[in-house]
């Protein structure tokens, strides 16, 4: 018999406390949850979002754009920066902690004396799709937790299915090869459902085709099917001119990197096949809706004086994009980096590009076991002549105390660049004063629900 999860705190424990779990990818508990909960993910209309990088930005963007245009929309993201319920959003809001409480007591005692042990995630991508249906959206955007094909989120028959792009990231479930990954993401392509790739990797770009091909689902391909170009870049926005269906001129919206461009001709392009599938194109409001659009985390302004930027690049390609897009913005400024990853992450990979623009550098570990140590992460980059002779490098033993570091080596001229983690970034939320619960972060202990 359980007892009854009284409180949020309470509920989270729970919730975390699934983790012991651990990952297994599959669609069998997802299946039989939602058995039990009456096949919730019936009840709405779906667009359904892969890929490595650029998950969580393209499905913000495609919901900012439905929110404006009329619909009530469900998101669905991970990891989340601070509180758990950012995962959880309708119309953009947060979904209530009287709500999570009630979700998870229903379905645990749904549950309750069955042979059935849910995954943390497995577990949530239930409770999100349950609050969706009975809250009755008419459009929920779903981005997988990780892969796809196996992905607790691929129980959903979506109207359209979107694969940003694919590179080398959590190969010990995935493949250590990119063919092996792109036909994990791939697994969310349904037959006769459009599919959408912003991969400009000719490779990945064929073997999506031919899977597309396979399954009689019509692709569309950035660079041949719709296009952007971007105008301007600064530290807050980036504006930019759009080809696709229709043509688009001088979009802009409040996310800046140009890695964003690619997310959002994909998310205008998503949109612009639902406009045609439901007749409702003249309605569909691309241009206020990437105007509206919010999300942390991604190149964030937390603090203009001194200037600190949050950036989750957690993996080789995003933290290559990251650096290009810094040194476009900030071609004259001098970069104080604040890098926290994962111990199992390709460290060298992520800490190259980012080090090698950074004229001082302070290494810390987020409170989280799955952390690598300052020093280790020290010794990475020495080992591999990743700094010039000049380049200071420090440890701090926490975030916050590496951002006060970097404070103190800031001049006029200085930007700090905090990065590495979704955990690290969090922190760093919380020691700029966002409010959220500390206590979460803490106790946390997700292997591979955070990155």
């Amino acid at each position: 018999m359980f007892s009854d999860l009284n409180n949020y705190n309470d509920t989270v424990d729970y919730l975390y406390g699934l983790q012991r779990h651990g990952i297994k990818l599959g669609l069998a508990n997802t299946g039989k949850l939602m058995d039990i909960l009456g096949s919730p993910q019936n009840a709405f209309r779906s667009i359904h979002i892969a890929g490595t990088n650029g998950k969580g930005s393209t499905s913000a963007m495609i919901a900012s754009i439905l929110i404006e245009s009329g619909f009530s929309v469900g998101l669905f993201t991970s990891p989340h920066l601070v509180s758990f319920t950012e995962r959880i959003r309708i119309n953009n809001r947060q979904i209530a902690e009287s709500d999570v409480i009630r979700l998870a007591s229903d379905i645990r005692k749904s549950i309750g004396g069955m042979d059935l042990r849910p995954t943390f995630f497995e577990f949530v991508t239930a409770m999100a799709f349950q609050y969706f249906a009975v809250q009755n959206v008419d459009w929920a955007v779903i981005e997988t937790g990780m892969g796809g094909r196996l992905d607790a989120t691929n129980i959903l028959r979506p109207d359209i299915s979107v694969i940003t792009n694919v590179s080398r990231d959590h190969c010990e479930f995935l493949g250590a090869g990119i063919q092996d990954i792109t036909r994990e993401k791939a697994g969310i392509i349904k037959p006769g459902t459009p599919v959408i790739t912003a991969s400009r990797t000719p490779a990945v770009v064929r073997l999506l085709s031919d899977i597309a091909r396979s399954r009689g689902a019509g692709i569309h391909v950035y660079g041949r099917d719709f296009k952007g170009s971007l105008l301007h870049m600064d530290r807050g926005h980036i504006a930019f001119d759009y080809s696709g269906y229709a043509d688009y001129r001088n979009l802009s919206m409040p996310l800046t990197g140009r890695y964003q461009l690619y997310n959002a001709c994909t998310a205008i392009r998503a949109c612009e096949i639902l406009g045609r599938k439901t007749r409702r194109t003249a309605d569909i409001r691309i241009r206020a809706g990437l105007q509206s659009v919010k999300l942390e985390g991604r190149l964030e302004m937390v603090s203009q004086s001194p200037p600190v930027f949050l950036d989750s690049a957690h993996n080789p390609e995003a933290a290559n994009s990251l650096a290009a897009s810094i040194r476009e913005i900030f071609p004259d400024k001098k970069i104080i980096l604040v890098a926290g990853i994962m111990d199992d992450k390709d460290a060298v990979g992520i800490l190259g590009p980012l080090v090698r623009l950074a004229e001082s550098v302070i290494l810390t570990r987020p409170a989280y076991e799955r952390a690598a140590h300052p020093e280790k992460l020290l010794k990475i980059i020495r080992d591999s002549g990743l700094t010039g002779a000049s380049c200071m490098i420090d440890t701090a033993g926490t975030v916050a105390g590496a951002i006060e570091t970097a404070k103190a080596r800031c001049r006029e001229d200085s930007v700090i660049l905090v990065t590495g983690s979704f955990y690290t970034t969090g922190e760093a939320k919380e020691a700029s004063g966002a409010s959220g619960i500390l206590r979460e972060l803490r106790e946390y202990q997700g292997t591979g629900s955070r990155k």
